[in-house]
């Protein structure tokens, strides 16, 4: 029996010294033209599909109730998904079809995967593909409307595409994003979970903008917006949304979910003492307050909660203020959240 134990241990050194002198050898290609062999190939998507199965069992998908869902994720799809993947307006690149594993064909392959591993698969990227994970960490709100947003390319035509993500025509059949293709005040409604930036404080933009781009504000779709401009630019882009006129997105189409407004006002003006939540108005929506603080009317209810949530969990701030939001917050309950982010959003300029 001992013997036999050794014959195998030295079956296994010699196995691997083998391999290390193939791999060092220089004779295995790593060259992505000649692909994988059939055994490579299928072991390692045999592999994904059992991890990301087993990962996704815990995970339960959130309800699915808004179509703007679909608009905070079309935008960073465009930008950061189409190139390799395609999109219902344009075929995937030359390039991805030469990468190694090809980039798949989404419309193909989307439904085979449930909501909960779509998720993970956005989330946490693919080892040894091209597919990385999510630019931000706990942006899982994010991570969910791009799921909502993959769910729907497989039928989505091209004018709901371009639609969706905003795109702008430059003459022909070319189309780009800008930073309307998001904030346009025409593209948002009361049911936005994008923000209206028009008539905010160049300051509070600036330095929101400036917080993305350095990666102390988490967003996976504002960071990769951001991605390639100068603090000179994005200083200039916080001169022009501040010089617009600000209007409110949500005052005709609110979206309360049921909340009491009044109760909203009550602490929006009086605040909690015993909970130790200061009243929203000493710090926001004064005329002569901190320019770092945002204005808050207008915004729609699911914007305001969703950020309130965030803070809640201490995934949002960066900036030199940010932190004072998150005791506040932290003593807020899911009832205080709706009801205060409906006030808000009721509230007149």
């Amino acid at each position: 029996m001992v013997l036999r134990w050794k014959h195998v241990l030295l079956a296994f050194l010699a196995a691997v010294i083998l391999g290390f002198g193939f791999a060092w050898s220089g004779l295995m290609s790593v060259g992505a033209r000649s692909g994988h062999w059939a055994v490579t190939d299928w072991f390692l998507h045999w592999v994904m599909r059992n991890s990301i199965r087993t990962a996704a069992l815990q995970t339960e998908p959130p309800p699915f109730d808004n179509p703007e869902m679909l608009k905070l994720a079309a935008g960073h799809y465009e930008q950061g998904c189409a190139f390799c993947h395609g999109s219902p307006a344009e075929e995937r690149s030359a390039v991805s079809r030469n990468m190694l594993p090809e980039p798949p064909d989404l419309k193909e392959k989307i439904p085979e995967w449930t909501k909960a591993e779509l998720f993970h698969i956005v989330q946490d990227g693919v080892r040894f593909t091209g597919m990385p994970a999510w630019p931000a960490p706990h942006r899982e709100d994010e991570v969910w409307s791009m799921v909502a947003f993959l769910e729907q390319v497989p039928q989505m035509s091209v004018e709901d595409y371009r639609s969706l993500a905003g795109l702008v025509a430059t003459g022909g059949s070319n189309a780009v994003l800008d930073c309307q293709s998001c904030h346009a005040p025409e593209r948002l409604n009361g049911k936005s979970l994008i923000p209206s930036l028009a008539g905010q404080s160049e300051t509070y933009l600036r330095e929101s903008l400036f917080a993305y781009a350095d990666g102390r504000r988490l967003s996976g779709v504002m960071q990769t917006a951001v991605t390639g401009l100068s603090k000179e630019q994005l200083a200039s882009l916080a001169r022009d949304y501040a010089s617009m006129q600000r209007g409110s997105v949500a005052n005709h189409d609110a979206d309360p979910r049921g909340a009491d407004i009044d109760k909203g006002r009550e602490l929006a003006e009086k605040g909690r003492a015993a909970d130790r939540i200061p009243a929203c108005l000493t710090c926001h929506e004064r005329a002569d307050g901190n320019p770092s603080y945002p204005e808050l009317s207008g915004q729609s209810v699911p914007y305001l909660t969703n950020q309130l949530r965030l803070f809640r969990q201490a995934h949002r701030g960066g900036t030199a203020f940010g932190h004072l939001m998150l005791p506040v917050a932290n003593n807020l309950t899911d009832a205080d959240i709706e009801n205060v982010s409906a006030y808000f959003a009721s509230k007149q300029e």
